[in-house]
């Protein structure tokens, strides 16, 4: 053999072999490819039948109970105590907090998964915060980080010198939540930690600056994900009512049931859980096979987000729209059939409708946001418990976790993989049914009895055994983006 020969042989024998040196690999499945091997058509048929079942059930249910599933129920008297003054110090708590995270984004490592910031932000707040709010309540109203240094500017004499007009509704939020997602969807690099902390500290900014011009209405009506944490915190089984007597109370209930009396009094509030669902439901579609086969990008040969940025923000954009058009398409069919069908009846506006029932598509949108967010929280979750114990990234131990490695194991076996699919589609199928409760309870309210419900119903009913079938759909499919 000659020497150039054998001195290129010795150096690829050399290189396989650190190759297959074990070490210690870091992973995360923000940008997942997965194939569920699964026989999911059984589980998808089986979901799809639930919820056509609980369709039919409510045909036979009498009246009286099909109105009162969603009756809350008193446990017990809550002590009174300053609320606000609580509040103001929670929230400047939570301040402090985000202060020192947006400085370990700037100054920190620049690994997101070592860094606190890009998971606290992706992990916990957007995937970990809103299923707490759903399970529990309300928590966001203590850990909103811009409402204490409000208060303590109006304790100081700030008066906000404008008023958000009531037609201006919902929009901001709206606009400012699509926004919100495209950056997440189609920026190159949403979880860079420097350039996170400037996205959410120019956020923060900007909300601050707002609610100093229009006051805390901006909250409800402007600062999108506060809008979102209420919404989804009214789909606990707890809540805390005033009594006749002006006391506060804890109450329990069927999930929902807190929906019943802050229905969306608006076109634009009714749209934005519209939009909730439809932008939660592209983030699964975006990232599947069949998605990538749409705007001609080969999924084993993926180029990168900036090579799709458009395609993203167009779809995203194109999924809301849809989904609006076909749900305000059902609920005008819906109302139609019932006014002429009973015609001497009170006559339901289509407005009226849209906006009533638009709180029945909420569970859906709780569903799908913890299914298809489950598998990156069982793995960047074990991401956030190495980052609290070494924030820094310095070989520091706090929590005294000694050598703590971040598996996917479970990913890897048919038993744990069938697990996961099972609680995701469980989610889906609950939550669908949940909805299909929550539209009947709804519809009868509205249009005074049953028989007027069940027959505004019907296209209603269809569209959620159809989402039912394509949310099961998109978490069983090859995902590759």
């Amino acid at each position: 053999m000659p020497v150039a020969d054998y001195f290129t042989a010795s150096r690829c024998l050399a290189a396989t072999a650190i190759l297959m040196l074990p070490c210690v690999a870091s992973a995360h499945v923000s940008e997942q490819g997965l194939v569920l091997l699964l026989p999911t058509d059984f589980y998808i048929a089986s979901g799809v039948l639930v919820v056509i079942l609980t369709v039919l059930l409510l045909l036979l249910l009498p009246v009286n109970l099909s109105a009162g599933l969603f009756t809350k129920r008193d446990l017990y008297r809550l002590p009174g105590f300053r609320g606000n003054r609580l509040q103001t110090y929670t929230s400047l708590l939570s301040l402090v907090v985000l202060a020192l995270l947006l400085y370990l984004g700037v100054s920190g490592t620049r690994d997101p998964l070592e860094n606190p910031l890009p998971l606290f932000i992706w992990t916990v707040w957007w995937i970990g915060l809103p299923i707490l709010q759903a399970v529990f309540g309300d928590s966001w109203q203590w850990l909103n980080p811009w409402l204490g240094v409000y208060r303590l500017a109006t304790n100081h004499g700030w008066r906000a010198p404008f008023v958000l007009p009531e037609s201006v509704g919902l929009w901001p939020g709206i606009l400012i939540f699509i926004l919100f997602t495209s950056f997440a969807l189609a920026d190159i690099a949403p979880d860079s930690p420097r350039r996170l902390a400037y996205f959410v500290g120019g956020y923060w900014c900007f909300t601050m600056l707002c609610m100093l011009l229009f006051g805390e209405q901006w909250l409800i009506r402007g600062e999108c994900f506060s809008m979102l944490m209420n919404r989804f915190s009214k789909l606990s089984v707890f809540g805390v009512v005033r009594s006749i007597e002006r006391q506060r109370v804890l109450a329990i209930g069927l999930p929902g049931w807190k929906s019943m009396s802050c229905k969306a009094s608006s076109v634009s509030a009714a749209i934005f859980i519209l939009v909730l669902l439809g932008s939660g439901s592209f983030d699964g579609l975006n990232e599947t096979f069949t998605w990538l086969a749409m705007i001609g990008v080969n999924p084993l040969e993926f180029p990168g987000r900036s090579a799709v940025v458009s395609e993203t923000v167009t779809g995203l954009l194109v999924s809301n729209l849809l989904l609006i058009v076909v749900y305000g398409f059902c609920v005008f069919a819906g109302v139609w059939f019932a006014n002429h069908r009973f015609p001497l009846e009170k006559q339901i506006s289509f407005t009226a409708g849209f906006c009533a029932l638009a709180i029945s598509v909420l569970p859906i949108a709780v569903a799908y946001h913890f299914a298809h967010y489950l598998v990156t929280l069982l793995v960047n979750g074990q991401y956030v418990i190495a980052a609290l114990s070494d924030p820094l990234a310095n070989g520091a131990d706090w929590l005294n976790l000694g050598a703590y490695y971040v598996t996917t194991g479970f990913l890897n076996t048919p038993a744990s993989v069938k697990t996961i699919w099972l609680t995701q589609a469980g989610a889906v199928v609950t939550g669908h049914v949940l909805s299909v409760l929550l539209a009947h309870a709804v519809a009868i309210e509205l249009f005074g009895n049953a028989r007027r419900a069940i027959v505004s119903q019907a296209p209603l009913a269809v569209f959620m055994v159809v989402y039912t079938f394509i949310g099961l759909w998109l978490l069983a499919a090859p995902k590759g983006a």
